[in-house]
């Protein structure tokens, strides 16, 4: 699993997740990528099952890049506690997502196999993407 080796504070609070992606918004080191088109919540569970299946897909040739990485603590109280008594213990770590953040990158492999292997890897994740490539991101842009 994904987490953060070590953090200033165990515990952060909730925050809001408004606006768009600014920073990595376009393709950095691969040819084809999934970009977020709604705000959400990503897991390191759901990464994970992300990179297994798209590396299955690609039969571990050519290359992929994880451009997420979840360092926001979550935490969740046991089921039937009362009120009070603190914050619960952490549950889980996530990154939130704005809309425009390329979240998996892939080079090394045909157009036809990248597309196919990225449709796995959505299907894994919790918010609409779409597939995004070099020369239509050029024209856009």
């Amino acid at each position: 699993m994904l987490m953060p080796k070590r953090t200033k504070y165990r515990k952060q609070m909730k925050g809001r997740n408004r606006g768009k992606s600014h920073r990595a918004n376009s393709l950095a080191y691969g040819e084809f990528g999934l970009k977020a088109l709604e705000h959400s919540r990503i897991d390191a569970r759901q990464i994970e099952a992300s990179r297994i299946a798209m590396t299955r897909k690609m039969n571990r040739a050519g290359k992929v890049w994880i451009m997420v990485f979840p360092h926001k603590p979550l935490t969740k109280r046991p089921l039937e506690v009362r009120m009070g008594k603190g914050k619960g213990p952490i549950e889980k770590y996530v990154m939130n997502i704005k809309p425009g953040k390329i979240c998996f990158e892939v080079a090394g492999v045909s157009e036809e196999l990248a597309r196919e292997a990225l449709i796995l890897a959505q299907s894994k994740l919790p918010f609409k993407t779409k597939i995004v490539s070099k020369e239509v991101e050029h024209e856009l842009f």
